[in-house]
């Protein structure tokens, strides 16, 4: 025997050789030492059958999530052997992204930032067993794809289901003015502001419900998009239908745009503090701190906006340094006749309230 071959064949009779995967070890769980009954059942007929939500699952940063997914035999042949449950995060075009747990019985095991924040929902009615995925803590990076593959012996079958937090997308641009972020800088800034760079689904609801905005922005996937409601000369051309303005994948390090972020839902309160005379950002950041509070990010204002209604025509600082004020009803020295989030940009001098965020 060539050398090689031979060096193997004794690997696997020294019995050091054990099939891993996630740091599972799956020598019974594939049922490699399974009586002869349980080989004839792999032949017999019975079909497995996985089935998850056909609708999205809507949620919110903070809340907790329940992915609906179940599984059947048809014809139902009695009892089976311990299956595996594998649950996945998918890319928009259903690639794998990340796993996100693995549960063999009652044992299971979570990966990355899931661990701590993610198990299965063990509950069976009728002829149907319950794999459905919980997801404790909604992050705003859980948004997107989900798949539940249910593997049993040789069968191995699965359906996705698509998680969709509910929340606002807005652009963003630093105190340096216009297009001045790669897109790891990007990626920074939104995060500073409470949020997270948005993706395209989240960019299109956005402009499905008015968002109109002629600056190009980055997006999650690395392209640079930008929404347009009404057509205009500087924003594509008046001949272009609305929609998504694109310009395609850029550089990530050369290229600098703006940027589309997106927030969710608030767990706390978003308020309004100020004194006779205003204040500096410094005071501000102060008085927010007096009251039990943070000064609140831009995310956290579009939130408050967008979900509570927030309605203040009183300019207020921010934590990045600028000045902002939310208007749900427009109305007589508060800015345009359309409900918004005004600002004032970054002013260096200024006398002003101050927005802060607590946790409830």
């Amino acid at each position: 025997l060539p050398l090689l071959l031979k060096a193997t064949l004794l690997c696997l009779a020294s019995g050091s050789y054990h099939p891993f995967f996630n740091g599972f070890y799956y020598n019974h769980i594939m049922n490699d030492n399974s009586d002869e009954q349980d080989k004839v059942d792999y032949f017999s007929g019975s079909k497995l059958v996985v089935e998850a939500s056909k609708d999205p699952v809507y949620s919110y940063s903070g809340a907790n999530v329940t992915l609906p997914c179940r599984y059947r035999y048809e014809p139902d042949l009695g009892p089976k052997r311990k299956i595996r449950i594998k649950w996945s995060k998918l890319r928009d075009d259903y690639t794998k992204e990340q796993d996100v747990m693995v549960a063999i019985g009652k044992t299971y095991m979570a990966f990355g930032d899931f661990k701590g924040r993610a198990h299965i929902h063990k509950v069976s009615e009728d002829s149907w067993h319950e794999a459905s995925l919980v997801i404790s803590d909604v992050r705003l990076k859980d948004d997107g794809k989900y798949r539940c593959e249910v593997i049993d012996g040789l069968e191995d079958e699965s359906d996705a289901v698509d998680l969709r937090l509910q929340g606002i997308v807005f652009p963003y641009q630093p105190p340096r003015g216009q297009y001045r972020l790669n897109f790891h800088e990007a990626e920074r800034v939104c995060q500073d502001q409470g949020a997270i760079l948005a993706n395209f689904n989240q960019l299109f609801q956005a402009w499905s419900e008015g968002l109109d905005w002629c600056n190009a922005g980055w997006l999650a996937d690395g392209t640079v998009q930008y929404p347009i409601r009404l057509p205009r000369k500087p924003c594509g051309g008046v001949h272009l239908a609305p929609g998504i303005r694109s310009y395609g994948p850029r550089h990530r390090h050369l290229h600098r745009f703006d940027a589309f972020c997106f927030s969710s839902a608030l767990k706390g309160e978003v308020f309004y503090l100020d004194r006779l005379a205003g204040m500096t950002l410094e005071e501000a950041k102060q008085s927010c701190q007096d009251a039990g509070a943070e000064i609140a990010r831009v995310g956290q204002l579009y939130s408050a906006w967008k979900f509570v209604g927030l309605d203040r025509c009183n300019a207020g600082w921010l934590a990045d340094g600028s000045v902002r004020y939310p208007i749900v009803t427009p109305r007589a020295n508060c800015g345009p006749a359309e409900p918004g989030v005004r600002s004032f940009g970054f002013p260096s001098k200024g006398r002003f309230g101050v927005f802060c965020y607590r946790e409830r």
